[in-house]
């Protein structure tokens, strides 16, 4: 596996996200010609991916072109427990024809298994490689074959804040010291700093790990980051201990309705009380993709809402971001799968849920390292995230939680 190492300009696509966000919705056309060497049309493609509400909505309309073009259909299944969905079928053979994959660990995984289908011969890999970032490429490819391929992109370590309440768009916090000092003194009506919700069914955690992910690539720096996934830093190690102490006690401490409210919300809906009266909170923490969900799609970006990157705590890395992507494999190899396939990489059909909101095309986007929990093994991934809602809800001390992710990763990692 490997991270992106390539600067992300984060001002700029931030600031071409927000467009997005005001733009019209598409007409339907997909600017594009998705249509098959064989004649697919009847034929119907499974898919299964984490996308529901409006996610999903958006990538019906994504899809939408292509049907029309091909007469088949999208059988699409949105669910947030995929891993374990994909976990049981790996060995029954009972999966779906394509798939957002959980992350580059669990795709090499699959590749091991004989489950996933290379792309090389399915996609224009030439095509795809000149219009994606190459560090995406290179997490899709497993000894040199393309099992999975990005079709939809988002900025990780956005705060997302009420200008009403006080607005950072001239002068954003240049360090986290300055955003805490800044926040408690613009904190007006607000009930309280931050928003937080980690609810999210059978992945519930995730969105506190991203909390962890981000104080930690700016407190310690993308090289202890990269070998912190990698299991090269164990996670009892002074740097990844001060990343959970900051998050719990800067804002879990400061958090709308305490650890217990946050476990319990959806992360969907956790920005929401920003535009209640008086706001439930001032800051809300998430990704771009957020911009496409809960109340955010009926407000008006730059008025009602607007974001700035995450503060740096050491100015070494000032410049450090973190992205994610999702990412897209073929489990059988049919006619109208892999039409589908080679269909979703296309900048026109990126460009249907770009218009929509609450996505970044893969095409040409670079950040500096990807995703830390995405890329470690399963077992690894799926302990951080529910010790990180153990650890949020008041139930585990740092140091419990901390200890209990070192023995799971003693085995993980040795496998």
């Amino acid at each position: 596996m490997r991270t992106l190492k390539r600067p992300f300009p984060i001002l700029m696509a931030l600031g071409l996200m927000l467009a997005a966000c005001t733009s019209a919705s598409p007409s339907g056309s997909a600017g594009g010609s998705p249509g098959a060497s064989a004649d697919i049309s009847g034929k119907e493609v499974s898919v299964i991916g984490t996308w529901t509400d409006a996610e999903e909505t958006a990538f019906r309309a994504m899809v939408k072109p292509w049907e029309d073009q091909t007469g088949a259909t999208v059988k699409y299944q949105g669910t947030r427990a995929i891993n374990d969905i994909l976990a049981a079928g790996i060995p029954t053979g009972v999966l779906p024809d394509l798939a957002g994959l959980p992350g580059p660990a669990q795709m090499q995984e699959y590749v091991q298994a004989g489950a996933l289908k290379p792309l090389d011969n399915v996609l224009d890999v030439a095509t795809y490689s000149s219009e994606t970032s190459a560090a995406l490429v290179d997490l899709g490819k497993v000894q040199e074959k393309t099992y999975g391929v990005f079709i939809k992109a988002s900025v990780k370590g956005l705060i997302w804040y009420n200008p009403t309440l006080h607005d950072y768009s001239a002068s954003p916090p240049g360090s986290f010291d300055d955003l805490m000092s800044q926040a408690k003194a613009n904190q007006g009506s607000a009930k309280a700093l931050w928003c937080l919700g980690i609810e999210s069914g059978a992945a519930s955690g995730w969105p506190a790990t991203d909390w962890i992910e981000e104080i930690l690539l700016h407190q310690a720096g993308p090289d202890v980051y990269n070998d912190w996934w990698a299991g090269k830093v164990k996670w009892t190690d002074p740097a990844i201990k001060k990343a959970f102490t900051t998050f719990m006690d800067d804002v879990v401490a400061n958090t709308f309705g305490g650890g217990t409210n946050a476990v319990a919300a959806n992360f969907q809906v956790a920005g929401d009380p920003l535009f209640t009266s008086p706001p439930g909170c001032e800051l809300f923490h998430q990704a771009s993709f957020i911009t496409g969900l809960g109340k955010f799609p009926n407000e008006k970006a730059g008025t009602d809402y607007n974001a700035f990157p995450f503060p740096t705590f050491d100015t070494k890395y000032a410049t450090a971001v973190e992205g994610a992507g999702d990412l897209f494999g073929m489990f059988h190899d049919t006619a109208a799968a892999k039409s589908l396939m080679a269909y979703l990489v296309t900048a026109p059909a990126q460009d249907i849920w770009v218009k929509i909101g609450g996505a970044l095309s893969a095409n040409k986007n670079a950040t500096e390292v990807f995703d830390a929990s995405d890329q470690m093994p399963t077992d690894m991934n799926a302990a951080f995230w529910s010790h990180m809602v153990t650890l949020t809800s008041g139930k585990e001390t740092i140091d419990a939680a901390l200890s209990a992710l070192q023995k799971v990763a003693d085995d993980a990692y040795a496998a």
